[in-house]
């Protein structure tokens, strides 16, 4: 089974994201989750505003309480810590006034 990538894209930068952490980072700044997509410039600001605020209240790991190592584990990624390069992105994007565009790579 191959692995979706999604590409971020703008102006001002790209992120690439597998297909589900895509799909739930656009979920989170009120999108359908469809891939391809994107958003004007005007719609920007509001997307990443909504973007932070559900990437804050994310839980620290993917069970939602702190995640406890076991001995030799790996330490898992938080969707938290997923979401932080598109919202530099969309950042960079809305100081920018620029469209971001995103599809499958």
């Amino acid at each position: 089974m191959a692995t979706v990538l999604v590409r971020f894209h703008s102006e001002a930068g790209s992120v690439l994201m597998f297909g589900e952490v895509a799909t739930a980072v656009l979920k989170m700044m009120g999108q359908s989750g469809v891939v391809p997509g994107a958003l004007q410039a005007a719609d920007v600001p509001a997307a990443l505003e909504r973007l932070k605020r559900a990437a804050a209240a994310a839980p620290r790991d993917q069970a939602g309480q702190e995640a406890q190592p076991e001995e030799n584990a790996q330490p898992g990624v938080s969707l938290r810590q997923r979401a932080y390069p598109l919202i530099e992105l969309l950042a960079r994007t809305a100081a920018k006034e620029v469209a971001v565009v995103w599809e499958q790579e």
